[in-house]
C-alpha cells in the first residue's frame, strides 16, 4: 500500500527506454512493468527499469492492453489481437476479424447474475475498433490449442474479408456509425463508447445490442461499467460525464463541471474520477452524482488511476498524488512541460509513470524503499 503524504519520500529511479517511441498503454504485472508503444513493440521491464524481454510480432502500433494472470492481450493498428504468455514471452494466439485499428479491449470475467448463475461461462475478450464494430472472443486458457490463423485479406476495409475461421471468435456485432474509442465489460454485459456520440450496451453472451444510450452532443472517449451500482459512466467531448442506468438504458445524471474534453475516467468502490483536457480532475459520488472534490492541473490531464485513498494523475511534466481524506497533494515528478506524461499506474508498493521528451523514460517510485 502506498504511503500517505506525510511519509518519507519513496525511492525514485528513472530509466530511458524504447527509444523515441510513444508509449500508449501501461500495465503492472507481478511488480514488472509492461508497456505498449506506437513502434509495434511491447516491452517488459523490471521494477528498476531494466528490460526483461520484448514481445515482438505486431506489424502496427499497439494501442490497447489487458491482463489476466500471466496472459496479456494486445490490440494494434495492424487490425489484430495477440495473446501473449508473459512468463515465456511467446505469442500463442493471433486473432483477425477487424478491418481497422483495434483501439480498445477488455476482459469479461464470469459473474453471477440475479438468479445466481455465472455468465459468461468462461472469460471473454471484447475488442472495439475504428471499423465501428465490436468483436467477442473466448479467452484462451493455459493448455488450449494455439491459433494464429491466416493473414486473409488483412488490407481490406471490408470487415467480412478479414474474418478468418477461428474457434475462439464468437461474434462480430455492429451498430455504431463511427469509430469505437473505449470498451468496458462486466459479466455478460459490455459497453462501447463511440465518436458517433453514443454508448451501446451489449449482451456479449447472446451477441445482441441491449441499449443505445443517446444524449451526448460530442464524441464519447471513455466508458466504465459499474456492475455494483448497475450503472455506466461515459465521458465526452461535450465536456460532460453522464451516469446511465445499466438495466433500463436511461440517463440518471449529467455531471457538468469540466470545460473541455473529458477523455479519462477511473472508478473505485467509492469514487468516480474524471480528467479533462483543461487540466481539471473531478472526484464524484457515483451514486448521487455530487461533486466531492476538484484538483487543478496547469495543463491537460493525460493519465489517471485511483483507489479509495488517492488519485495519481499525469500532465505535462507532472506526476501528482492527491489524497482524498486530507486533501494533501504530493508531486512525484515536476518538470514543467519538458516531459510529457503518457501513462501512470500503481500497484502494491510501486507507482510508475511513462514520460517522453526526446526519448522515452520509465519513472518508478518504490514505497517499499525510502
Amino acid at each position: 500500500m502506498m504511503s500517505t503524504a506525510s511519509s518519507p519520500d519513496p525511492k525514485h529511479t528513472s530509466q530511458f527506454v524504447a527509444g523515441s517511441a510513444i508509449v500508449t498503454a501501461l500495465i503492472l504485472w507481478n511488480s514488472n512493468i509492461v508497456t505498449a508503444s506506437d513502434d509495434q513493440s511491447i516491452h517488459v521491464y523490471a521494477p528498476n527499469g531494466q528490460l526483461v524481454r520484448s514481445l515482438l510480432g505486431h506489424e502496427g502500433g499497439v494501442w490497447a492492453l489487458a491482463l489476466r494472470g500471466d496472459t496479456l492481450v494486445s490490440g494494434a493498428t495492424d487490425k489484430t489481437i495477440r495473446i501473449w504468455d508473459l512468463q515465456t514471452g511467446n505469442c500463442t494466439h493471433v486473432f483477425r476479424c477487424h478491418a481497422s485499428t483495434v483501439r480498445c479491449l477488455a476482459i469479461a470475467e464470469p459473474e453471477e447474475d440475479r438468479a445466481g448463475e455465472l455468465w459468461p461461462k468462461r472469460p471473454l475478450i471484447v475488442t472495439g475498433s475504428r471499423d465501428r464494430t465490436v468483436c467477442v472472443w473466448v479467452f484462451p486458457q493455459p493448455g488450449d490449442p494455439e491459433h494464429k490463423g491466416s493473414d486473409g485479406d488483412n488490407n481490406s476495409d471490408d470487415v467480412s474479408a478479414n474474418c478468418c475461421p477461428n474457434p475462439y471468435h464468437l461474434f462480430r456485432i455492429d451498430g455504431h456509425q463511427d469509430s469505437i474509442r473505449a470498451v468496458s465489460a462486466r459479466g455478460r454485459r459490455a459497453a462501447s463508447a463511440s465518436y458517433d456520440h453514443t454508448v451501446r450496451i451489449w449482451d456479449i453472451v447472446a451477441g445482441q445490442c441491449l441499449f443505445v444510450l443517446t444524449g451526448h452532443t460530442g464524441k464519447v472517449y471513455s466508458v466504465i461499467i459499474d456492475a455494483g451500482r448497475d450503472q455506466v459512466y461515459s465521458g465526452s467531448m461535450d465536456h460532460t460525464v453522464r451516469v446511465w442506468d445499466l438495466s433500463r438504458g436511461v440517463c440518471k445524471h449529467v455531471l457538468s463541471r469540466h470545460e473541455s474534453l473529458v477523455g479519462l475516467l477511473s472508478m473505485s468502490p467509492s469514487f468516480l474520477v474524471s480528467g479533462g483536457t483543461e487540466g481539471l480532475v473531478c472526484v464524484w459520488d457515483p451514486t448521487s452524482g455530487d461533486l466531492v472534490q476538484t484538483f487543478q492541473h496547469k495543463f491537460a490531464v493525460t493519465a489517471i488511476q485511483h483507489d479509495d485513498n488517492k488519485v495519481i494523475t499525469g500532465s505535462d511534466g507532472l506526476v501528482r498524488v492527491m489524497y482524498f481524506k486530507s486533501g494533501k497533494v504530493r508531486d512525484l515528478l515536476s518538470d514543467e512541460r519538458s516531459r510529457v506524461v503518457s501513462c501512470v499506474a500503481f500497484a502494491g508498493q510501486l507507482c510508475v509513470a511513462v514520460t517522453k521528451k526526446d526519448t522515452t523514460a520509465v519513472d518508478v517510485w518504490n514505497y517499499g524503499e525510502v
